[in-house]
């Protein structure tokens, strides 16, 4: 072990190549620690951290609280499985569903898996509250949306990397363009056997690409009209990054089902939810669905000191305030620079279009060049560049980034 403990970065990159399978196409950056927004490689260059896990570390790595919370639950209890109460979990539903605004929390672990949950909620729903003839019930999704890489998942996704090769595919879904209310309209019309709408409130593995103002408003009222479920996944734009507690928060709009993911524990384990309110939720009984993992005491542990970090520092309104200052001084940039096309988002969840076709590798020559200047993020879609910092970021350190965003893409050349 003494000899694993002392890699370079290329001896973890070559052991990775080997050992474990291709899927991901990471940059070449070994990473060995994290303390707030920054990071450090296993040769100790120190980083900021530019894209947080996808959004998954948004109190900061490391956080105190949250480890520690973490570490004192894993020394009592760690699993009892959901064969047997457990003295946290009935406190966590307690207190996220207060924190949300919800009657009911079903726990599981990783985004995709509330996804699923979700999905089979609002079928289940369909057959026994709606009355849609049982295996006849369909659910709405936008193209372009990333929901996890799942079967089911991927049999309603539109990317052809993600479903080649892997079929054949699940039915029961319709795809209609995402931020057209009229597609979603007339889907609803014309199908009484439409049962939800499932979507993203900011696409962020499609670009960071925001909807038009209003537009889940208006998607929530067709959806109460037509008596289906709007479904929000939040796995990304939740837990203040957008610069409210929830992106749907922008447009006052509160969904019949939330899935949850990734910054429901600030990074430091796997931890998912689906929340609902009693007239849904209900429909689930012992049997229907669960997971050995999902609802274990450190899980619960951890998401309530996850939740009371963003709380407690005032993360949401930080990431609001931070975020307008990153998007005014870019956009600025983006003026007297050819390179950047457009920047996009809202609060800490922002994009950078790059002026070259999505088949290029501009961006991430660029990823790579911040890289050398101490800033890590990756590209989406090709010519895009995801900036999603953690969101206990503070102006002077924003500051200094876009700094290093400048510099890089001032002195790029393709």
């Amino acid at each position: 072990m003494a000899v694993l403990d002392q890699l370079t970065s290329q001896q973890a990159i070559d052991l990775e190549n080997k050992y474990g399978a291709h899927n991901y196409h990471p940059l070449p950056v070994v990473l060995s620690k994290g303390e707030g927004v920054y990071v450090w490689d296993v040769e100790g260059k120190k980083y900021y951290d530019f894209l947080s896990a996808y959004s998954a570390v948004n109190q900061g790595h490391c956080h105190p609280k949250i480890v520690g919370a973490m570490v004192n639950q894993a020394q009592t209890l760690t699993l009892t499985s959901r064969a047997f109460y457990n003295d946290m979990l009935g406190k966590y539903e307690k207190f996220a569903t207060e924190y949300f605004g919800f009657d009911k929390l079903l726990p599981m672990n990783t985004g995709a898996e509330a996804v699923e949950t979700a999905l089979k909620i609002c079928r289940k729903w369909a057959y026994e509250v709606k009355g849609i003839n049982e295996n006849e019930a369909q659910i709405i999704v936008c193209k372009n949306n990333f929901h996890g890489r799942t079967t089911t998942i991927i049999s309603f996704s539109n990317d052809p990397v993600a479903r080649k090769n892997f079929g054949p595919f699940t039915d029961g879904f319709i795809k209609i363009e995402y931020n057209n209310l009229q597609a979603l309209e007339e889907a609803l019309e014309n199908n009484d056997n439409i049962a939800g709408f499932m979507a993203e409130p900011i696409q962020g593995e499609a670009g960071v690409y925001v909807p038009s103002e209003g537009y889940l408003a208006a998607a929530k009222a067709l959806c109460e009209k037509h008596n289906v479920l709007f479904i929000a996944d939040e796995v990304q734009t939740g837990i203040a990054r957008t610069g409210q507690l929830l992106a749907v928060n922008h447009e006052n709009v509160q969904p019949d089902i939330l899935i949850l993911g990734k910054a429901l524990s600030g990074g430091a384990y796997p931890v998912s939810a689906v929340l609902a309110n009693d007239s849904i939720m209900n429909v689930i009984r012992p049997g229907n669905h669960g997971s050995t993992f999902g609802g274990n005491p450190v899980a619960a542990a951890v998401a309530i000191a996850a939740l009371e970090v963003v709380k407690d520092e005032k993360l949401a309104e930080n990431a609001e305030r931070l975020g307008k200052i990153f998007r005014e001084e870019l956009a600025e940039f983006a003026k007297e620079n050819e390179l950047v096309t457009l920047v996009r988002g809202k609060g800490l969840l922002n994009a950078v279009v790059i002026n070259d076709t999505e088949d290029s590798s501009t961006a991430w020559d660029i990823c790579m060049k911040l890289r050398d200047n101490g800033l890590l993020a990756k590209p989406t879609h090709g010519n895009i560049i995801r900036f999603a910092p953690p969101l206990v970021m503070n102006e002077e350190q924003l500051r200094d980034c876009i700094n290093i965003i400048k510099k890089t893409i001032t002195e790029f050349k393709k």
